[in-house]
């Protein structure tokens, strides 16, 4: 087991090696990793970074869980950023357990790539006066589909449109908000933009609603309207997927039973046709939105700068610090949502100088979270992303998970312990936050 003293030593072994890569400009390997990583379908398990496995036995109140984590299916990614002198970030992952070929639910992870695509193909309709802002009406048109009419309103909170729907997705994880964002983008658009990016495994093919699998490849009317005139300037028809996807991973069951219509189903349960999304590539997804200078032209959204700093706005805001007021009620906490540092402890005060920008997972006892933070006072960076199992009778769908007593305190000792160790790691260059904060 390596002491903390030797952490340090590994770190500053790291930072010189991190400073003479970028001293020459060379794109080489820092660790085990590539600086740059591209997302991959080929991509099964990593090996555990030596640095990562050690930070984490430095806190005792994480080992009851990783001392049982492949129990608890644990994967940890912690990414270090370091800046050159231009003030452009070089990325280095560290792994713990990390494993694209063990399936996860990803939940609501699904939820930020979903959004970045709503924007982006409201830019690639090229339709006069169709903005984010625009209001919209969905129809019914399949089973399973619910309808949600446009109701004017003088608060503009309260509209239909794709920002709002973008706004609850990310500071609540509204699921309805979502589902209105998979049927405007469409199941087929959504999943084959996605490959086209460089994500080729995932699979986001359901709705948050019990539809089934036909049903969820049928994507409902929508038309948009003029906030001025109230008249129709974009409508889209009712779409159906012609192509059935298959898993990526095979046939998926977890669980020993699971609870269906009142009843104890004595069979494990089946995600093969659930939503896949890999932790890696969550994780890409979020450094593509807040870093797309630093990828690869081909695997860059479409989106306006405009676009990115809004996504970056709700992907950081609390509830309450947003303003926007359908959130205004106190259990909107400060902390709220923010599991890898805060848990889901409201009674915890927010720290002023911590940002993070992040999106989470909860659902069939998976926990996640994928993050970036910023301390504006020690000037630092990092990203950290986590996902962990808490399902200890096997039952699936009992709603008896131990979020609150393993999960959730697992994640905010995690975030508090690489919070501990980034802030004080050596750095060549500090970062300048002034441009990523503009319209922030």
């Amino acid at each position: 087991m390596n002491t903390i003293n030797n952490i340090a030593l590994h770190s500053s072994c790291v930072c010189l090696l991190m400073v003479l890569l970028i001293v020459s400009g060379s794109e080489g390997r820092v660790g085990a990793k590539p600086i740059q990583i591209a997302p991959s379908s080929t991509r099964s398990s990593s090996a555990d970074s030596p640095l990562l496995d050690s930070l984490l036995r430095t806190n005792p109140l994480l080992q009851p869980v990783l001392q049982h984590a492949s129990t608890y299916e644990v994967q940890i990614l912690y990414t270090q950023i370091d800046r050159d002198s231009q003030n452009q970030p070089h990325f280095t992952q560290h792994t713990f357990r990390l494993n694209d070929k063990q399936y996860f639910n990803p939940a609501s992870l699904v939820k930020l790539p979903t959004a970045a695509l709503a924007l982006e193909k409201i830019n690639r309709l090229h339709q006069p006066g169709l903005t984010r802002r625009s209001p919209m009406a969905t129809g019914v048109a399949y089973r399973c589909q619910t309808a949600a009419p446009y109701h004017p309103s003088a608060d503009s909170d309260q509209v239909n449109t794709v920002g709002n729907y973008i706004k609850r997705m990310l500071l609540v994880s509204d699921n309805k908000a979502y589902n209105r964002l998979y049927e405007f983008i469409g199941q087929q658009q959504l999943n084959e933009r996605l490959w086209q990016l460089g994500y080729p495994s995932v699979r986001i093919t359901r709705r948050f609603a019990p539809c089934d699998t036909a049903a969820n490849r049928h994507t409902n009317p929508i038309d948009f309207y003029s906030a001025a005139t109230n008249q129709i300037i974009y409508h889209q028809p009712a779409a159906a997927n012609p192509l059935s996807y298959s898993s990526p991973l095979g046939r998926i069951n977890k669980g020993r039973a699971y609870r269906s219509g009142g009843r104890l189903i004595q069979h494990p349960y089946d995600f093969t046709t659930a939503n896949y999304l890999s932790l890696q590539d969550a994780t890409t997804i979020l450094k593509t939105v807040l870093f797309p200078e630093a990828m690869p032209a081909p695997q860059r959204f479409m989106l306006t700068p405009n676009d990115y700093a809004f996504l970056r706005h709700y992907l950081y805001s609390t509830p309450h610090g947003s303003r926007y007021k359908p959130y205004a009620a106190s259990g909107f906490f400060d902390s709220y949502k923010k599991y890898l540092f805060y848990g889901r402890r409201g009674s915890i005060p927010s720290q002023s100088s911590l940002r993070i920008y992040n999106v989470v997972g909860m659902s069939h006892g998976y926990l996640a979270d994928v993050a970036y933070f910023i301390d504006t006072t020690q000037q630092t960076e990092f990203m950290l992303s986590a996902i962990l199992y808490v399902n200890k009778n096997g039952v699936l769908n009992d709603g008896t998970y131990e979020y609150a007593s393993i999960g959730l305190p697992f994640l905010q000792q995690l975030g508090q312990t690489i919070y501990s160790y980034d802030t004080q790691r050596p750095r060549l260059f500090k970062p300048v936050f002034t441009n990523f904060f503009k319209g922030n």
